[in-house]
């Protein structure tokens, strides 16, 4: 059966900001139900026009870009919370895919009724607009990390954005998390080879920084990794939920 927004898992989770009586009643209108897909599906494709948009209610993902000659740029990854397909929800269709790493439930949410939600629900409208605001700046420090970075200095930021972001929806554990990428998801994210890749995060391992291994990261330093990719420690800024 699908989760009630009233009984939202997300909601207990001090990442996201706190929703009002009326906000989670016009979040439980909105819903039209939830689609539970595996591992290596795609939720969205690049040139698509999709009828529906989605928040991840579990489970992790990624967004990619592929070129003309098949290469493939990973734009971030997708975590429980975040909302997916308002690309083709504004512009008409999706210049980026979206693919499952891991088991998924989405919440969907019919885009034709985006505007009138948009006219109903105002504050809610802002909202999306934040999301948006915070993607841009996601963005922003990750063509930093692949033009300015150097790969040890760029995967130190990654892991520690993964793991910080992971952390703030209780993913993880005795300081370790599942994490259900690649290493070439993460190669393809910060315009690394495979083998380069492979080298520093052994690198981080025998620093005893950081270690992914088996399907887990544990993260022994975060205050170092921080200071190693240049970045402040900072507390996660509470976000909407949609």
């Amino acid at each position: 059966m699908a989760t009630k927004c009233s009984q939202c898992p997300l909601r207990r989770h001090a990442l996201f900001k706190t929703m009002s009586e009326q906000d989670v009643a016009a979040m439980q209108r909105f819903k039209v139900g939830e689609l539970t897909i595996e591992a290596g599906t795609p939720v969205l494709i690049e040139g698509s026009n999709s009828p529906q948009l989605f928040t991840a209610l579990r489970g992790l993902g990624l967004r990619y870009k592929t070129t003309i000659d098949g290469a493939r740029q990973v734009v971030n990854f997708v975590f429980p919370g975040d909302f997916i397909g308002l690309q083709a929800g504004v512009m008409g269709e999706m210049s980026h895919s979206v693919e499952a790493s891991s088991n998924m439930t989405l919440c969907v949410f019919n885009r034709s009724e985006l505007w009138n939600f948009f006219k109903s629900h105002p504050e809610r409208g802002f909202d999306i607009t934040w999301l948006a605001a915070v993607e841009e700046h996601f963005l922003g420090e990750a063509l930093t990390s692949v033009g300015q970075r150097s790969a040890f200095e760029a995967l130190s930021w990654a892991l520690l954005r993964t793991f910080v972001r992971a952390e703030a929806i209780g993913l993880v554990q005795n300081r370790s998390m599942r994490l259900p990428f690649r290493q070439k998801d993460l190669a393809d994210a910060l315009g690394l080879s495979l083998v380069h890749t492979n080298k520093t995060l052994s690198k981080l391992r025998e620093k005893q920084l950081a270690d992914w291994s088996d399907g887990h990261l544990t993260i022994n330093d975060k205050a170092r990794l921080a200071d190693i990719a240049g970045v402040e420690l900072d507390v996660v800024p509470r976000r909407p939920l949609m």
